[in-house]
């Protein structure tokens, strides 16, 4: 169900606590999938979402990946303990585009560690990547153990694409799953790249895309 398939998201920088819980009761009626939020309200959102089956995302790095192995750690290591279910680690992208694949699989090894288990999607940022790039970082993830490769932050210079998306799918271990992330906004958008094999969208547009879904007798 296309409900299960949404990280309903909610990363701006102004987003306030009253926001985040608005979120919360939105993927409450919709079950969905889980909410993404950033670190600062991963408690709030658990406390909020307790006694329902919606999952805590946060992400790891955000939105530059820039930080530091260690510092990423760290941060997974307190969002888990605030109650994360899920981490969104975004790659150093300048690593990446310096052809450093094995500092991008230890460091997506690294947050697997700590994670203990839980999901981890690698988000790679692809406008800034060229396909030769992408498919690295695809086979880093793989080495690494990751669970998902994500297209996108939102924050970059685009998003999704159907090229990339079936790009990644093609780049990683069988068992592994794709996230769209990035101007999938809607339902019509959802059901194309369903269609291309991903099995995760993050958007902030959840409401709308099942509001379609209901109109058209689906839900």
């Amino acid at each position: 169900m296309l409900n299960k398939m949404i990280d309903h998201t909610l990363l701006k920088p102004t987003a306030t606590e009253a926001d985040i819980l608005a979120l919360c009761e939105e993927a409450k009626l919709y079950d969905f999938m889980s909410v993404c939020v950033n670190p600062s309200h991963v408690a709030l959102a658990k406390k909020a979402l307790e006694g329902s089956t919606v999952l805590v995302c946060t992400v790891i790095g955000f939105p530059l990946g820039a930080n530091t192995t260690d510092t990423k750690v760290q941060e997974a290591i307190e969002a888990i303990d605030h109650g994360a279910d899920e981490l969104d680690m975004v790659i150093n992208i300048g690593k990446a585009k310096a052809h450093d694949y094995r500092y991008i699989a230890y460091e997506i090894a690294e947050l697997v560690a700590v994670a203990e288990g839980r999901t981890v999607k690698v988000i790679l940022e692809t406008c800034f990547l060229t396909d030769e790039e992408k498919v690295a970082v695809c086979q880093a993830a793989s080495q690494a153990g990751a669970t998902f490769v994500k297209t996108s932050t939102g924050f970059g210079s685009g998003g999704a694409t159907f090229h990339d998306v079936d790009l990644m799918k093609a780049s990683i271990l069988s068992y592994m799953q794709v996230k769209a992330s990035g101007g999938v906004r809607t339902y019509e958008d959802a059901m194309a790249y369903i269609a291309h094999g991903v099995t995760r969208i993050g958007t902030s547009g959840g409401v709308a895309l099942m509001n379609h879904e209901q109109s058209k007798g689906g839900y």
